[in-house]
C-alpha cells in the first residue's frame, strides 16, 4: 500500500484544518484554560481554580441576568414562533408578484443591521414624540418612556426583537408549506374540514420537523440575546443592561466583566456556563421530540 496515496487529499483539507485549529479549537481550549485562572490580559495567568464559576454562580448580576433571560424566553420564543407561523400562512395564500411582495417586506427586518433597528426603535420609543407614543395619544393614554421604565422595558424589547426575527422564521415555515401535497387539504375540502381544523390536522403535523428546527433555533438564539438590548439601552463596557439592570443579560453581563472589569477569566468562566445551559437546553429538546415521535 502507498502511505502518499492520500497525500494530495490530505493537503486539500489542510488550509481549512489550520483555520478551523486556530480560530475555533485553540480559542476554546486557550478559554477553557483561562477559566480557571485570574488574568486580566496585562499580567501573568494566576491559577484560581473553580474561583471564577463560583463567583459568577453566586454574583447578583448573573442571577438578575438569568431571570431576565427566562422571562424573556418564555414569551418572545412562542409569540415570535407563532407570529412567523401566521405570516407564513398569510404569504402562503397569496401568489404570484403580492406573494413576493409580502415576503420581501416581512423578511426585510432580518437584513437590517443591529444598529439600524435600534436606532429605528428608539426613535419610535421615544416619549413624547416617538411613534408608538403619538399612536397612544390618539387613544388618550399618556406618553410612556418604554426605555426607562423598568415594567415595560423587557417587553418593548420583545417587540422589537420578534420584529427582527420573524422574517427569518416565516421563510423558514413558508418553504416547509410549500412542500405540503394539496392533495391533502383538497380532500380534507370535500369532507368539509373547516381552514381552522386543517391547519390543524393537516399543516402543524405535517409541518412538525420545520417548527421543531424553528423553535430550537430559537431557543439557541433567545439564550445569545446581546446586541438588541445593548443597544436600545445605549450600553458601554462599563454601563449596561438598562435602568436596574431590566435589560441585563447573561452575555451583556460577560461582556462587562471581559472588557469593562477585565477579567478575564471570570468572562470565560461565565461563557463555558452559558455554553453547557444552551447544550443542556438542546439536548433536552432533543430528547422530548424522539420521546414524543412514534415508533
Amino acid at each position: 500500500m502507498n502511505p502518499t496515496r492520500h497525500l494530495p487529499h490530505y493537503a486539500m483539507i489542510l488550509p481549512f484544518a489550520v483555520l478551523f485549529a486556530a480560530f475555533f479549537l485553540y480559542p476554546i481550549v486557550s478559554g477553557f484554560y483561562y477559566s480557571f485562572h485570574d488574568w486580566n490580559a496585562a499580567t501573568a495567568p494566576r491559577f484560581v481554580g473553580l474561583a471564577n464559576y463560583q463567583s459568577v454562580l453566586s454574583s447578583r448580576d448573573f442571577a438578575r441576568a438569568m431571570t431576565n433571560l427566562f422571562n424573556y424566553i418564555v414569551i418572545t420564543v412562542p409569540l415570535g414562533i407563532a407570529v412567523a407561523f401566521g405570516l407564513a400562512l398569510l404569504v402562503d395564500s397569496f401568489t404570484g408578484a403580492w406573494a413576493n411582495f409580502f415576503r420581501s417586506v416581512f423578511f426585510l427586518p432580518v437584513v437590517l443591521p443591529a444598529f439600524l433597528a435600534a436606532t429605528i426603535w428608539r426613535w419610535m420609543y421615544a416619549p413624547n414624540f416617538g411613534l408608538v407614543n403619538m399612536v397612544l395619544g390618539w387613544f388618550g393614554v399618556a406618553s410612556v418612556n418604554f426605555l426607562n421604565d423598568t415594567g415595560k422595558m423587557l417587553y418593548a424589547l420583545i417587540a422589537v426583537d420578534i420584529w427582527v426575527s420573524a422574517g427569518f422564521n416565516m421563510v423558514i415555515l413558508l418553504a416547509g408549506l410549500k412542500n405540503i401535497p394539496q392533495d391533502l387539504y383538497e380532500a380534507a375540502r370535500l369532507d368539509g374540514a373547516s381552514r381552522i381544523n386543517q391547519v390543524r390536522y393537516i399543516t402543524i403535523p405535517m409541518l412538525s420537523p420545520v417548527l421543531f428546527f424553528v423553535i430550537t433555533y430559537g431557543f439557541i438564539s433567545a439564550l445569545q440575546v446581546f446586541d438588541v438590548p445593548w443597544l436600545l439601552t445605549g450600553s458601554s463596557f462599563t454601563a449596561y443592561g438598562g435602568r436596574r439592570s431590566a435589560l441585563l443579560f447573561p452575555v451583556m453581563d460577560m461582556m462587562g466583566r471581559a472588557f469593562g472589569s477585565v477579567h478575564f477569566g471570570e468572562a470565560t468562566a461565565y461563557g463555558f456556563i452559558l455554553t453547557a445551559i444552551i447544550i443542556l437546553v438542546t439536548a433536552a429538546m432533543f430528547a422530548l421530540r424522539r420521546w414524543r415521535t412514534p415508533k
